[in-house]
């Protein structure tokens, strides 16, 4: 089965410096039929100014995963990390027993634009962390690559949870047999371009969740990116 939410039925938050889409219920919106799916709970696509920014503020018991369109995001948190974020990367935050962080536009004259991940972990209470990767190399020898498992890899982060992610992304037409299992739950978003699941159509901004379904024949347009989660039920 496969349920397509469409972009515009995203909740959306106007902060002047900041543009956000929620695909779940999030801060101000709420809608009690989109409070996550299986263990991921938020998806926010934001677009940030330039030189503005999240000030320092704080997370407990939850995996937070950033993935950058374009521009780039600026890191510090209280593991005493800095750093800085770009396309092609990708980075995970085990807020555990508790982190401060900020984000910031690295550049003062250009929006960034990123998606904000937050995954329920498998066990609460544990030490904080702070992982990221480039998945630029994978990419450049194949359109859809693995990016993160439960135990990671010299190639991908590790997650808190019986989680999988994969990227698509290529600047021309392709497709992808992805193997499911029917019993686990698998959402899809769509960040930039076309892609059609088993005949059904996403376009830019689109998310879709999966369940009961083996066989996923990802076919995609020019141009296209999308991460697809792969979780328990």
């Amino acid at each position: 089965m496969i349920k397509i939410r469409k972009s515009n039925e995203r909740g959306q938050a106007s902060h002047g410096w900041l543009n956000s889409q929620h695909t779940f219920s999030f801060a101000d919106y709420f809608d009690p039929a989109s409070m996550g799916f299986s263990v991921l709970r938020v998806i926010n696509e934001d677009s940030i100014d330039g030189g503005s920014g999240f000030g320092t503020h704080g997370h407990q018991d939850m995996e937070i995963i950033s993935y950058v369109k374009d521009g780039a995001l600026e890191h510090r948190d209280s593991m005493e990390n800095s750093t800085i974020i770009s396309p092609g990367e990708i980075q995970r935050m085990s807020a555990g027993t508790g982190v401060g962080h900020s984000e910031f536009n690295h550049f003062k004259d250009r929006k960034t634009n990123f998606l904000q991940i937050w995954i329920m972990p498998e066990k609460k209470g544990i030490k904080p962390s702070y992982e990221q990767k480039s998945v630029t190399g994978l990419l450049e020898k194949k359109p859809f690559v693995q990016v993160a498992s439960p135990k990671g890899s010299s190639e991908m982060i590790s997650v808190n949870q019986d989680v999988n992610i994969f990227v698509g992304k290529s600047n021309a037409e392709g497709n992808f047999l992805f193997e499911a299992d029917a019993k686990r739950k698998i959402w899809i978003q769509l960040i930039s371009g076309g892609l059609n699941i088993n005949g059904q159509h996403l376009d830019k901004g689109d998310g879709a969740a999966i369940t009961e379904t083996v066989k996923l024949d990802l076919q995609w347009e020019k141009n296209s990116e999308f991460l697809l989660f792969d979780m328990p039920a």
